[in-house]
């Protein structure tokens, strides 16, 4: 089975669903037992967790490399999960986001399985589009280590070496209760909602920009308030999710918004960038297996889009988002290249083979960014 028919298979589990994520999850399991990959199960928080290694044992001082990926997905329609192809383009919930790249990642192990000069291993996680669950943090907390990681999100055959951080909060807004009939009595909750959305949209950190990114995002996710149909709401919550820049104070964030008139934050989730060196010898030596395939840079690159990748930086392992190319995630008509599955599976390929030695020629100092040598 090629990375397009697995990727096809896995698109047709609906893993928004816990049976979903326990089926697919037992798909993977099986097929990378079948082909003789050493594979252990686990759960986090009732949900399954697979890890497999291959390559080097662990008693080696071989570098170790882990290939991060998730089954989950957002909800979809029905017909999302049957997938199909137009061209180069296989479409279906996943697709980019990141089945394709999750299937590309599970024939590479494979490949790996035939050399002993890295140690490769697998993580696929179940929880990476939630955040009441984060099954890589427990992995790391629990000791889970490498010398490099590399998470399958999209980014079109480039190297993610920064990521925008996580401020998700949920705001209440008061007003005054009056009659459906006469509005002009009241104050309209939800309208002030609204009026407090516009406002957080025009603070001062929303109008920063960085070199890799022109400015944070702010969405507003979920309103929820009123009670009644013929009643002017007294209250309401809005939930907004704001991705905020390499060099931002999610606390600093925070302090601006608290400061609006009217508002209570009663909520948050924060999740801090990602940034990794562009000098670390393992990007270094990702970015000549990628070169192959990419034309131009494939360094800058940063993700608007929040990964686990920065679980891994957080405990001093090196970590990038590095994905297949295609569009959509998260829309209705989500897609991913064939062809560059396949030259996904490659370059993982090349950087497995070329990092013994590329980090064999390394110095013995190097510079740290930002700090002496």
């Amino acid at each position: 089975m090629d990375e397009r028919l697995l990727a096809e298979r896995l698109i047709t589990y609906d893993t928004s669903t816990v049976d979903g994520l326990r089926a697919a999850a037992g798909f993977v399991k099986g097929w990378l037992g079948s082909r003789d990959v050493d594979v252990v199960d686990s759960e986090h928080e009732g949900l399954p967790v697979i890890t497999a290694d291959v390559g080097a044992g662990e008693a080696s001082d071989a570098p170790t490399v882990i290939l991060h990926g998730h089954l989950d997905v957002v909800p979809g329609h029905d017909e999302q999960f049957e997938p199909r192809v137009e061209g180069d383009r296989l479409i279906g919930r996943g697709a980019y986001d990141m089945k394709g790249a999750l299937a590309a990642m599970m024939c590479a192990v494979r490949d790996a399985a035939e050399q002993d000069a890295v140690r490769v291993r697998l993580v696929c996680v179940p929880d990476e589009e939630t955040d009441e669950s984060d099954s890589t943090q427990a992995l790391v907390e629990a000791g889970l280590r490498a010398n490099f990681a590399i998470t399958g999100e999209p980014t079109d055959l480039h190297i993610g070496v920064q990521a925008k951080g996580v401020l998700a909060f949920r705001l209440r807004v008061e007003g005054t209760a009056a009659h459906g009939s006469t509005p002009w009595l009241g104050d309209n909750a939800i309208l002030k909602a609204l009026d407090a959305f516009r406002a957080i949209e025009s603070l001062p950190f929303s109008r920063e920009s960085s070199d890799l990114f022109d400015r944070p995002s702010i969405n507003l996710a979920r309103i929820l308030g009123g009670d009644a149909l013929n009643k002017v709401p007294d209250a309401c919550f809005v939930d907004i999710d704001v991705r905020y820049l390499p060099g931002q104070d999610a606390g600093a964030i925070l302090a601006e918004i608290r400061a609006l008139d009217d508002v209570e934050v009663v909520r948050t989730f924060i999740r801090a960038p990602a940034i990794v060196s562009r000098t670390d010898p393992y990007v270094g030596s990702l970015r000549d297996a990628v070169g192959a395939a990419v034309q131009g840079e494939v360094l800058s690159v940063g993700r608007d889009g929040a990964s686990d990748a920065v679980s891994f930086l957080q405990a001093g392992i090196p970590a990038v988002e590095f994905g297949p190319v295609g569009g959509g995630h998260h829309g209705p008509h989500e897609w991913v290249s064939i062809a560059s599955l396949v030259r996904y599976r490659e370059a993982l390929g090349a950087f497995f083979g070329r990092l013994p030695a590329s980090l064999a020629g390394q110095a013995p100092l190097r510079a740290v960014d930002g700090g002496p040598a």
